[in-house]
């Protein structure tokens, strides 16, 4: 009797932990049976956000291909040769004048200016700016003077290309400024060589032949004594090059003092 009183005890026991765990079992079902319609909804959104951020990036990557291939396009025509007619069998754009060319290169980047963002925008602004110096000068200055107020490489060439048409118009004082500030910059895309070069041969041109010599002078000795971190001789860039033949011009007696151009033997293989 003892026994069976234990036994069913221990049933007992056992049946009210089944119960309690069934029970819980049956609280976290029905918790769940509630809660279906949101995670159903959660996994829809889980879905249409995946769906949303992949179709994103292939439009993204779409449309950077189509904007390029637009750059490509334009820059062809920008560059596309001046002749009365094409040559036999060739593909290539070729337009009869400046004037022609240029007309058609402004609308090709007026497209891509329209249609697309930065970088793509500005850069076609830059070069629409650079052909208006053939069909509307006035406007090109004014609008190369814009976007050189802004940053990066297309704010650079805008203000080297308004120098120069500073200098080519007679506005020696005003593209002197220009490019003395160019020249401070040190820029990749306007090198301070390069800047300088140009401020040399202004001064040449207002007659500060000093000025000049001192800036071609200080060009061509800084490169010519460069080293590179080997200790070996670097070779002179193209600006030095020029400004060696600038400073013959302007004051031979100050061109024979220059250190001789290193050899091209000392550049290795």
């Amino acid at each position: 009797m003892a026994k069976y009183k234990k036994k069913r005890a221990r049933e007992l026991k056992h049946d009210r932990f089944r119960d309690t765990t069934m029970l819980l079992a049956y609280r976290l079902a029905d918790r769940v049976a509630g809660r279906r319609q949101q995670i159903l909804y959660g996994l829809i959104a889980v879905v249409v956000i995946a769906i949303g951020i992949y179709a994103f990036v292939r439009w993204r990557h779409k449309h950077t291909e189509e904007a390029e291939a637009a750059m490509g396009r334009a820059i062809a025509i920008n560059a596309a040769d001046i002749m009365p007619a094409p040559p036999p069998g060739s593909k290539d754009p070729v337009f009869s004048s400046q004037q022609e060319r240029s007309e058609t290169a402004i609308r090709e980047f007026q497209k891509i200016a329209a249609k697309y963002g930065d970088p793509y925008r500005t850069q076609a602004q830059y070069f629409i700016a650079t052909n208006e110096l053939v069909t509307d000068r006035l406007k090109a200055e004014t609008d190369l003077a814009s976007l050189a107020q802004g940053s990066g490489d297309v704010a650079v060439l805008s203000k080297y290309a308004l120098a120069q048409a500073k200098e080519s118009d007679g506005q020696l004082d005003e593209a002197a400024r220009i490019y003395g500030e160019l020249a401070k910059l040190n820029s990749t895309v306007v090198t301070t060589d390069s800047a300088n070069l140009r401020l040399a041969v202004v001064y040449e041109k207002q007659g500060k032949k000093k000025e000049a010599g001192d800036i071609l002078f200080n060009i061509i000795s800084t490169a010519r004594n460069a080293r590179d971190k080997d200790g070996k001789p670097i070779p002179e860039s193209a600006a030095s090059r020029e400004a060696s033949q600038e400073l013959l011009k302007v004051d031979p007696t100050r061109h024979a003092q220059l250190p001789a151009p290193p050899s091209p033997l000392a550049f290795g293989p």
